[in-house]
């Protein structure tokens, strides 16, 4: 029964709410005046989190320094060592592209028969290339630069030996297995 009287009433009211939001500075208007009525002193402070726009400056300002920093290029570690001696980088080119050669004839060269010799000889040029690295760094960090330079084309020139020789030796295993060969045949 309440229900239907709370239901007639607001068909009755039907069109005649205020809907308008009040003017600019009601609210300021209405403490002031309550403050009089009650003899006390009630103020709005509007509380404006600062922390927001400071939180969002914080965030770009890290967002671009973690953007420049990885943006920001490093110079490789050729590109240091070709600084130090232009000279390094010809001579490296040049050894590179003939061990290169090299390596590619032993991959070609490799057999059931001489397929260990061949990955012994990848293993060693690891280590060798490994060592040649460290060489680099040790440039570039400012070791004694004539000491170093040598000691990088003695490595270079320790790879081509290595490698001209596992190649020769590969070459006796073959004449030995094709000589081998033409002794069994009839």
């Amino acid at each position: 029964m309440k229900e239907d009287d709370i239901d007639n009433l607001f068909k009755n009211l039907e069109g005649s709410f205020d809907l308008e939001a009040p003017a600019h500075g009601h609210e300021q208007r209405f403490l002031e005046k309550l403050n009089k009525q009650q003899g006390t002193k009630i103020l709005r402070t509007k509380n404006r989190p600062w922390w927001k726009p400071l939180s969002i400056a914080a965030s770009i300002a890290i967002l671009c320094i973690v953007t420049y920093g990885l943006y920001q290029s490093k110079p490789t570690l050729e590109q240091q060592v070709n600084k130090i001696s232009p000279e390094v980088s010809r001579t490296e080119f040049y050894f590179a592209s003939l061990i290169e050669q090299q390596v590619n004839e032993l991959k070609n060269e490799s057999t059931p028969e001489t397929k260990k010799i061949v990955d012994d000889t990848m293993v060693q040029l690891k280590k060798l290339e490994t060592n040649y690295t460290e060489l680099e760094h040790d440039l570039v960090n400012g070791g004694n630069s004539k000491l170093i330079l040598s000691a990088m084309i003695t490595n270079f020139q320790t790879r081509i030996d290595l490698l001209q020789e596992v190649l020769n030796t590969i070459e006796t295993i073959k004449n030995l297995k094709n000589y081998d060969n033409a002794k069994t045949t009839i």
